[in-house]
Parts: structure tokens; sequence; C-alpha cells
């Protein structure tokens, strides 16, 4: 995020009336992102059945808001600078409240999907412009405060998604994960044209690279079609054609972005070794969270007899274990170096996710059977989330630090998508199978031993690639995590600076 170009006078104070009004519209905005990744996949089993839809399609209402949210969120930031991060922020409030309104009154899977992937634009929007709100109306000596917490009241946000939504899908039912998306967007733009300050990058100059982002969002798009399909068991043809078509348009990306003067995604940025393993040691521990939370309120729903409130509530743990324990673990890590709990972590992690094998058609007790799998995996988590932002920032120079988080967490979203996209063909669940108690109990079984793998691999990259000790212990200057607080399940959480204009000259 560029440098806030108005005069520290006149900055709002974190402690005055109007600073609380900027920090509740950022918090707000992001929250309510934060809420839909959450609610969404314990609503599937019951969208499955009232729309007759089967499997794939179910992927698609994940991956349909992941897909355009993860091509376009380098770009979120970048439109604000320009054009004023309130009105940019406004405008993706707006507009995942209008697509909301469109997925709560899909008539069919078609129309939901359809409607998702435009959430996701609105997510792209508002996500890195809630943060661009913070960093850029609060006076300098405010800002890490103000940014610390927005990260605490977001992750309150998270705790509550599990709980809300599944009382939605039992009460008034699933349309109302999206409906209720409209009235909380009716406030946040009342609040940011009211309270919020205006401020743009008035240096910004050049035009963004758009063709970057299409032909990224083309790439994940071909991929994610052809996991998707194999699961059905289509023609070749169906598969490899997009496969095919998703592996060009990434290659294009590559040609694009070294060509570019001011790409979108700097290559050059992987040429630290330390980064470029930490974003592999990320896709590998966000493809197992997204697998779990793909899959769980599947299993519990449908295998174990959970309703969809009960569902949401047992994996409530995890988040009120992040939020309580990420913050010490960051300090930690600060102390001690990264590489113990990145190791250890992922193996925690690992170890919770064998023990929700457990959990089965036979096995509804939530405290013997879900609670010390949850309780674990969720400790797991706590260790590693915080140590893993601040190994990404300190593995490059600090200018770029605020584009090396953007990568980060556009690659854990990344990783999400792809696991969604190809777990179910891995397990063998099919597209109507996912109805079946005893099918769903054994593909699950199958989907936490490929989860944990991918945690042991992710230890295992942490242990051989991470230095032992502090990073940078001789004094050379270093980005430091603001967000000390993380608990959200889909990426580690955006830096400051991390949503910085990638523009073209």
């Amino acid at each position: 995020m560029s440098t806030v170009d108005l005069p520290a006078s006149q900055g709002v104070r974190l402690a005055s009336a109007k600073g609380r009004w900027v920090l509740a519209c950022s918090v707000l905005g992001s929250g309510m992102a934060m809420l839909d990744g959450t609610v969404v996949n314990i609503a599937l089993p019951r969208i499955g059945e009232d729309l007759n839809a089967p499997l794939s399609d179910l992927q698609w209402t994940v991956n349909g808001y992941l897909l355009t949210l993860a091509g376009l969120i380098l770009l979120g930031g970048g439109l604000g600078d320009r054009y004023g991060r309130r009105k940019v922020f406004v405008i993706g409030v707006v507009w995942f409240a209008v697509a909301s309104a469109l997925c709560g009154i899909a008539q069919d899977s078609a129309m939901l999907i359809a409607a998702r992937a435009l959430q996701g634009v609105g997510g792209a929007l508002l996500t890195p412009g809630s943060l661009a709100l913070v960093q850029s109306s609060f006076r300098p000596e405010d800002r890490a405060k103000a940014v610390g917490a927005w990260s605490g009241l977001g992750g309150v946000a998270g705790a509550v998604g599990p709980f809300l939504g599944g009382y939605l899908v039992d009460g008034p039912g699933w349309r109302w994960i999206f409906l209720i998306n409209v009235p909380i967007a009716a406030v946040v733009v009342a609040i940011a044209l009211r309270h919020v300050p205006e401020s743009r990058d008035r240096t910004a100059s050049g035009s963004f690279d758009m063709g970057g982002a299409a032909l990224a969002a083309l790439c994940l798009a071909g991929v994610t079609y052809a996991l998707i399909a194999a699961s059905g068991h289509p023609s070749p043809v169906r598969v490899i054609a997009p496969a095919v078509a998703g592996l060009l348009c990434g290659a294009a990306f590559i040609r694009v972005e070294q060509r570019r003067r001011h790409p979108m995604l700097p290559l050059s940025i992987f040429s630290s070794r330390l980064f470029t393993s930490m974003n592999v040691v990320t896709v590998c521990l966000y493809a197992a969270i997204g697998g779990v939370f793909f899959v769980l309120p599947v299993q519990l729903q449908i295998a174990a007899g959970y309703s969809a409130l009960r569902a949401g509530i047992a994996t409530l743990p995890v988040t009120v274990l992040m939020l309580l324990l990420s913050a010490p673990a960051g300090a930690l890590a600060q102390r001690i170096g990264p590489r113990p709990l990145l190791t250890a972590g992922p193996l925690v992690t690992g170890a919770g996710l064998l023990l929700l094998t457990r959990v089965s058609p036979g096995s509804s007790a939530y405290f013997p059977d879900v609670l010390p799998a949850v309780v674990v995996q969720g400790l797991g988590m706590s260790m590693f989330v915080a140590p893993l932002t601040a190994t990404v920032l300190a593995s490059v120079e600090v200018d770029h630090s605020g584009i090396a988080s953007g990568v980060n967490n556009a690659a854990a979203r990344v990783a999400q998508l792809l696991a969604v996209a190809a777990l179910p063909l891995a397990i063998g669940l099919s597209d109507r199978a996912y109805r079946s108690p005893d099918a769903v109990n054994s593909a699950f079984g199958k989907a936490m031993w490929i989860c944990a793998g991918l945690c042991a691999v992710a230890a295992a990259l942490a242990a051989l690639l991470v230095p032992s000790g502090a990073l940078k212990e001789d004094g050379e200057q270093q980005a430091q995590p603001q967000c000390r607080t993380n608990c959200g399940f889909s990426s580690p959480p955006l830096e400051p600076g991390a949503t910085a204009a990638r523009k073209t000259a």
C-alpha cells in the first residue's frame, strides 16, 4: 500500500470518535467477507439437497468465489490507490452485497455459481480495501495499533461465523447466509460515506496489469475445471482440453509478467530462496486446511448426523484457540526463531486431522470423538500461522514486504481452490455419493490422511529450509507483522503494504 497522501495533522486519531467509526467500517467490511468464507461450507449439504446439486456444483460454489478473489486481489488495493481508497472500498461492498443477494435468490446451481464468482470480485475490492482504509486514515503514530485492532476484531468475526452460519441454515434457511450481507453492507456504506475520509496516491500513474490478472484467472479456471470434471469420469477431451488451456495461459502469464515494467506479480521476488520455500509451505498448509473445512462439514452432517448449527459449533475451538494463541506464538517465534514452530505446528495440526478419522456414522458424541481432534488441530494452526507471516516478511527487503504479503495471501487462496477441486477426485467421492453416509465416511478418512500428509510435507520443508535462530539477527532492518491476531482459515492475514498498486507504464 502506498504511503498516505494526507498530512499527518489531517490523519484520524484512533481514540477519537471518528477513528472508532473508521475502524468499525473497515472491520464490518472485512468481517462480512470473512463470515461468508466460513459459513458457506457449513451450508453445502443443505444447498445440495435443496438445489438437487451434484458434488461438482458444490465444489464450484466454493471455487467460483475463490477463483475471482485469488485472481484479482493483488489488483484491488492498486485500484484504491489510484481512484480513491474509500470509493473503491464502497464499490466493493456494494458489489459484494448485490452478488450476495443474487446468491440468496438463486434458483439453480448455475445461477448460484455465477453469483459466487461475482461475489469474489467484490471480495477482491473490499478485502484489501478495508486494510487500506485503516492504513490511510490514521495518523502515523496510531497506525500500528489500528491495524492490530483491525486484525483482532476481524478474528472475532471469524469466531462468530460458524455459529451464525449454522443457526441461519437450520433456522430461516441457507439463503440467509447470503442475504444477511445486504443489511450489513448498507450499514458499512453509510458509515463510510459519512465518517471515512477519502485518500489516494497522487503519484500513481500508468495502466493496470489487467492482462496479467486475466491470464492468471484463466489459468486457474482451466486447471480447476479439469480437476473437478475428472471426478465425474467424463470423456478425456473434457479433462485434457481445459487442463492444457489452463497451463498455456499460465505460461503466457509468466511471459507477460517478465516483460512488464511493473507487473502485477514481480517474478524477481522469487529470487529469495526463503520466500519461495515459504510459499511452497503455505500452499501445502492451506491446501490441507481448505480440504479439511470442505469435507468436515459434510462428514459431520451427512455421516455423523449433526445439524448445521451443531456442525458449525463443532469447529469453534479452532478459531478460539487461534484468537488466543496466535499472538503469543508470533512473539515466541521472534525470540527463538520461526523454525521450531513452523516444524512443530504442522505436525500437531496433522495429528489433529488424523484424530478426526474417529468421526463416523456410529460416533456422534462430540466430546470424545470431535473435541479432542479440533483442539489439537487448533493448537497446531495457532503455532504456525503467525510465524509463517513473519518469515515471509523477513525473506524480502522491507520495501517489498507489502507485495510479499499479498503474494503469500494469494498463494494460500490458490491452494484452497486447487484442494477443493482435487480432493474429491483423490478420495473417490463422486457427484451423488456425497449424500450417502457410508460413501462420505469412507472418503473422509482418506481425505484426512491426505491433508495430514500435506502438513507433514510442510513441516519437513520448514525444518530443512528455514534458518535456525531469529531471522536477520545482524541488525538488518526487517518488516514486522502488524496483524498480531490471526484466525483466518482461508489465508494468512494481509499486512500493510500488501495491496500496493501494481501498475504498468
